[in-house]
């Protein structure tokens, strides 16, 4: 060995290594080797031997550089300028890799790869100028019908069109910016046209996606205040295009991209500065009173996106602490607004929840306990500082503020709730005159009652207050609140008690009630929404839930509002289709149980009637006709932050439920739901993408996929179906699955190799070894559709497995189904593999009486397959022989002098191909008839 620090000896072992192919081993020789090594000319050598390896590691950067290194040394070293000029070509520095090989053919003029070489790198080298001066003069063109003043309507967008499609692709990119693209957009900014400004943001984000470099040289371009206030103006394409701007710069700069760069631009690139500058001016925008409400929701979005981090592992959290000490009073505020006041920030139906929510990500995001004390302790002082006995506007700001922290992190808003002085602002609240001093109170009274709530004098105080005012007002829009306030104590507390002695009686005149509000146009949509909040706590009751479903107009108008430009209701929506369609966990009642309960005078849980099964079907057949899947088609679509993973997966379940009955699921096809189910099937909590993938399963297993799923879509369908393949998923979802998969592998070979990338094969394999007879059809029906695949053919070729005896002894099982796949599958891998035929003799000694078996059988499908098989294992001598050999030729021959016969015609003509081959092989003389 040459540990001891030899340079020479360490060199050849590295080179021992290259020459058997172990590359790793070999760079560890060479490194060693030139950090002991003196003398230049050796030093050369080893690295020009390390770029070698480089070369085949594709580390092209440091091929380039250890070959220069070598050059450095001795100019005409052939080996190295080749070597250097082969990594230069792969970095794209196609004119640096022509002088390189310019000089190895001055070098050794007769050599033919370099003059090879040379003519390609030249032809390149042109062809690039050629595209690039093309590609420059059509960015000038564009830019200048853009800035024209004559230029007509219909060329300015098709040249705004062109531009942002330009800047997708890393050249078309660099050559805008090379053309002072960036300036000539501002421009096109300044125009105020709306059409122009989002050409010209969406222009930016692709120049800025996935080049750190060029995002970073934009960014001090444009000026972040400069995008800050374009993402302020009023108008919802532009507020969300240039927040998408913004994330393609945020990812760009965190190195979201996967660029690999040199040294040099590492250094020049330290993002952190232009990261600060982004999440300041971000914070500043939250409690502008010049920002739309638009801008403001997306500031905030991008800040729940990028603040938090993506990974409780890592342990920086100081983006969140940074936010915390910057702008936690901004987002308070933001919660404090209450829109009936004057002079309130411009927002959105969805701002305020949008900033609850972002609350709830930062306060998450806390890693000890003085981090969540200051972060309290802020919430605390902002509050309290609000409070004051002359100015109830200010009054009603903390506890709208108060408000905003129970609906995020909850904790935090209920110490505050319980901090001395705070219950008796609300309940004077309560008791002013104004209908916004009411509204607010009951609001926070309702987020603030909670099974968690630690305060049950909130429970105590709330059922009496608002029962006094739920008798006594003549407001509708303080009734409701009063009720869904009422509705929910009843829960929080635990006992339906409260519920019953309650002014109204029953909770079926509650419900009535709600549903006449939800239907009455001329309440406005908070107020109404708080109906389905009503709804949404009273439908656990199952004589409710078939009344509501039984109202057309209230259903319906549900619907509506769930499509609304208000996504604040989306939960409370999604509960209630949980709760119709029964779509929950259920506790199962067990009998022993209820025996027990009885004999020691316990409360026994029971069943409902109308939450036996054919009611629960009839709601959701009602639901289906409803137009239940287009409203979850649009609930889907909002945004991330409010559309939360716990919503998404009540959606899931209720998509789960409606998918049941096979019948339906055209239905929910031709309303949008498989593109609706995806979404939920790859992002959200573990159950919830289990039951939407299940769901997916379902609609995938009997439907067309180019109308389930058009498109591209239908690829990201396979990865969700695969995950249900996993053991731990139970026998319905591994056997529908199976099923669907069957259905998409039978579409085309683009398919079946997206389902053999996700590693699905392994699973499918094994399921057709399972007990279940119907998860082992399933799995051998899959497998039929998947062997004509390469890469599964080859699967049954490899030694070591039994994969081909399974197969075969599959065609011996009595499920004909099973025969029919497993005989299918055979006939076609005997068909496309003829070492297969011979392998199939040697695995099983049954082969040959299974085969007479196939032959043999009643059903004709199977007997076709049987004889398709023999006629394909006739391609080998061997097998031939030993199949004329045995009674095989008896059968043959018997159902070849067959008449024809419509219903058993493919089995007799396979029988007749048979009989012709041997003759063919000269096996058996011609029979007479």
């Amino acid at each position: 060995m040459g540990e001891t620090g030899n340079p020479v000896q360490l060199r050849e072992e590295g080179n021992k290594h290259f020459q058997a192919g172990e590359i790793d081993k070999a760079i560890e020789c060479y490194t060693k080797a030139v950090k002991v090594c003196k003398d230049k000319k050796e030093q050369a050598v080893i690295y020009r031997n390390r770029s070698a390896c480089f070369l085949k590691k594709e580390n092209y950067t440091n091929a380039a550089s250890d070959a220069s290194k070598a050059i450095d040394v001795d100019s005409s070293d052939i080996k190295a300028l080749y070597r250097r000029c082969q990594a230069l070509e792969k970095l794209g520095k196609l004119d640096m890799a022509f002088k390189d090989v310019q000089r190895c053919a001055t070098l050794e003029p007769k050599n033919k790869t370099f003059l090879e070489t040379l003519r390609r790198l030249g032809a390149e080298i042109q062809q690039k100028l050629k595209t690039t001066f093309s590609t420059d003069s059509r960015v000038q063109n564009m830019f200048d019908i853009l800035l024209s003043e004559e230029a007509d309507k219909d060329k300015k967008e098709k040249a705004a069109n062109n531009l942002t499609v330009l800047a997708r692709e890393d050249a078309g990119a660099e050559r805008i910016f090379q053309n002072n693209g960036v300036a000539l957009l501002m421009q096109l900014i300044e125009t105020g046209e709306v059409e122009m400004i989002l050409a010209s943001i969406r222009t930016l984000a692709g120049m800025c996606t996935g080049h750190r470099a060029r995002a970073t040289a934009i960014i001090h371009m444009v000026g972040v205040d400069k995008l800050c206030n374009i993402m302020a103006v009023d108008n919802e394409e532009v507020a969300l295009a240039t927040c998408n701007l913004f994330q393609c710069v945020y990812d760009s700069l965190t190195g979201g991209d996967n660029r690999s760069y040199g040294k040099e631009e590492a250094l020049v690139l330290d993002s952190s500065r232009d990261l600060k500058t982004i999440l300041l001016a971000l914070l500043e925008m939250i409690g502008n009173k010049k920002v739309s409400g638009h801008g403001r929701d997306q500031a905030l979005n991008l800040l729940s996106k990028n603040v938090p981090r993506k990974d409780k592992k890592l342990n920086d959290n100081s983006k969140s602490l940074f936010t915390i000490d910057n702008g936690l009073r901004k987002i308070l505020k933001v919660c404090g607004q209450v829109p009936e006041l004057p002079n309130q920030l411009p927002m959105t139906e969805n701002t305020q929840l949008i900033a609850s929510i972002l609350l709830n990500k930062v306060y998450d995001d806390l890693r000890c306990d003085p981090e969540r004390d200051n972060f309290r302790d802020i919430c605390d002082e902002y509050i309290k500082s609000k409070f004051d006995p002359n100015d109830m506007d200010k009054n009603i700001h903390a506890i709208n503020a108060l408000s905003g922290l129970l609906q995020g992190p909850f904790e935090v808003g209920n110490v505050i709730v319980g901090r001395q002085g705070v219950m008796e602002i609300m309940v004077a609240l309560c008791g002013s005159e104004r209908e916004v001093d009411q509204m607010v109170a009951i609001e926070a009274i309702i987020h603030a009652a909670s099974k968690m709530s630690r305060a049950s004098f909130i429970i105590s105080t709330g059922v009496s207050l608002l029962k006094d005012i739920y008798k006594k007002t003549k407001n509708e829009k303080i009734k409701i609140r009063a009720l869904v306030g009422l509705c929910k104590l009843g829960s929080a507390g635990g006992d339906d008690y409260s519920m019953r002695q309650f002014a109204e009686g029953s909770t079926e005149k509650l419900a009535k009630q709600c549903r006449k509000w939800l239907c009455n146009p001329t309440l406005d949509v908070r107020t109404r929404k708080w109906a389905i909040e009503g709804l949404a706590y009273l439908t656990n009751d199952a004589d409710i839930k078939d009344d509501f479903v039984e109202d057309e107009a209230a259903m319906k108008a549900m619907f509506e509002l769930a499509k609304s430009t208000d996504k604040t209701i989306l939960y409370a929506v999604a509960c209630t289709l949980v709760n119709c369609t029964n779509s929950y966990d259920k506790k199962e009642i067990i009998p022993e149980m209820v025996q027990l309960a009885k004999f020691s005078k316990q409360h026994v849980p029971e069943q409902h009637p109308k939450d036996k099964k054919d009611f629960i079907q009839k709601r959701i057949k009602t639901l289906l006709k409803g137009g239940v899947t287009s409203a979850l088609a649009c609930m889907v679509k909002a945004d991330s932050s409010i559309l939360t993973d716990q919503t998404k997966e009540m959606l899931a379940r209720v998509f789960l439920a409606l998918a049941e009955d096979a019948k339906d699921r055209g239905t929910i096809v031709a309303q949008g739901g498989g593109k609706a189910l995806l979404p939920l099937a790859l992002e959200g909590t573990e159950t919830g993408k289990i039951k939407a993938s299940h769901a997916l399963a379902k609609i995938a297993a009997i439907s067309n996929p180019d109308i389930a799923f058009p498109g591209e879509r239908v690829y990201e369908v396979i990865r969700p179906l695969v995950n249900l393949l996993n053991t731990e998923r139970d026998g319905i979802q591994n056997f529908e699955a199976l099923r669907s998969l069957t259905n998409l592998a039978a579409q085309n070979d683009k398919l079946r190799l997206k389902i053999l990338k996700e590693k699905a094969l392994p699973e499918i394999e094994n399921y057709m070894f399972e007990e279940h007879d119907q998860i082992r059809q399933a799995a051998t029906e899959c497998m039929c559709n998947l062997v004509c695949c390469k890469e599964v053919q080859d699967r049954y070729l490899e030694d070591g497995n039994d994969k081909l005896k399974l197969l075969v002894l599959l065609c011996s099982e009595d499920d004909e189904d099973i025969q029919i796949a497993a005989a299918g599958a055979l006939a076609m891998l005997t068909a496309a593999q003829k070492k297969l035929s011979e392998k199939m003799t040697k695995v099983t000694v049954q082969w040959l009486e299974i085969m007479q078996r196939l032959c043999l059988h009643d059903n004709p499908q199977i007997q076709h397959r049987g004889f398709v098989t023999v006629f394909n294992m006739m391609d080998s001598e061997e097998v031939a022989k030993k199949l004329i050999e045995s009674e095989m030729l008896e059968i043959m021959s018997y159902f070849a002098k067959q008449e024809d016969n419509p219903k058993r015609q493919a089995g007799i003509d396979a029988a007749r191909a048979c009989v012709s081959k041997a003759m063919d092989l000269g096996l058996i003389k011609p029979f007479t008839q």
